[in-house]
């Protein structure tokens, strides 16, 4: 695997498949079904790591994501990367970057709502990815559905030539979506977490709602929204923890 940690030094093969999994690091078994996916299909399959700044709205929040850059880096050779883009913020966004993505539309309510700016980071940043690393293929999790949204739509309307391919949510074996925050989760909050998938189980927002009071969660939302189809979505704080997961309903494709 070659680690790449500037734009310039990146010089890929125009010939076959480029596919890219863009990452934030704290790697786990969901990246590796995303790197799976994206070794089948790809004759050069490039990882991005880059804990992108403009996403987080909470300075607190970016300052305690998890980082471990050579187990990381070890992970995504194991799971048959090629390529490790890790460009350093300033290479990313250089003195008097000015320009950005805000999209509406998908990125309206949900995340959007409880996230000011959340989607404008991550739609810049992932436009920047695909200009750089110019794959046809892109892979992301269902459990972040809406930024799946979001980013089909910004394909879309800004005639970006990349397909953007989604891969299922990694559960725990206790059905936890796997997350890199589940790690901040002492042990009775993770317990009480359970509700969250338990809730999504019943398919329905009313019943989900009362599963999670009577663990004790007070979520931000709990809705039905159309996310490739009538998806119910929860996010909610578990302790100091903010949890997000969703589950495509019963009859949707």
């Amino acid at each position: 695997m070659i680690v790449v940690r500037s734009i310039a030094e990146l010089d890929l093969p125009r010939h076959g498949v480029v596919g890219l999994v863009p990452t934030m690091g704290a790697l786990h078994q969901g990246h590796a079904a995303l790197f799976a996916a994206g070794r089948e299909a790809s004759d050069v399959l490039v990882a991005s790591l880059f804990v992108n700044p403009a996403q987080f709205g909470d300075r607190g929040d970016l300052a305690a994501y998890p980082r471990d850059f050579e187990a990381d880096a070890a992970f995504a050779e194991r799971h048959g990367v090629d390529v490790l883009f890790a460009p350093a913020a300033e290479e990313m966004y250089p003195p008097g970057y000015a320009t950005w993505v805000d999209p509406a539309g998908a990125a309206e309510g949900l995340e959007g709502e409880h996230r000011p700016g959340h989607f404008r980071g991550v739609a810049t940043v992932c436009l920047k990815l695909f200009n750089i690393v110019r794959p046809q293929i892109a892979w992301f999790g269902r459990k972040d559905a809406q930024q799946v949204a979001v980013l089909k739509q910004l394909v879309r309307d800004l005639n970006v030539d990349v397909e953007i391919s989604v891969v299922e949510t990694v559960r725990d074996d206790d059905g936890l979506a796997l997350s890199s925050r589940n790690a901040h989760l002492a042990a009775d909050e993770r317990e009480r977490a359970l509700a969250i998938p338990r809730a999504l189980r019943t398919g329905d927002a009313d019943r989900a709602r009362e599963v999670l009071a009577a663990a004790g969660i007070q979520p931000d939302y709990v809705t039905v929204a159309d996310l490739d189809g009538p998806t119910l979505a929860i996010a909610a704080r578990v302790g100091d923890t903010r949890l997000i997961d969703n589950v495509l309903l019963k009859g949707a494709s």
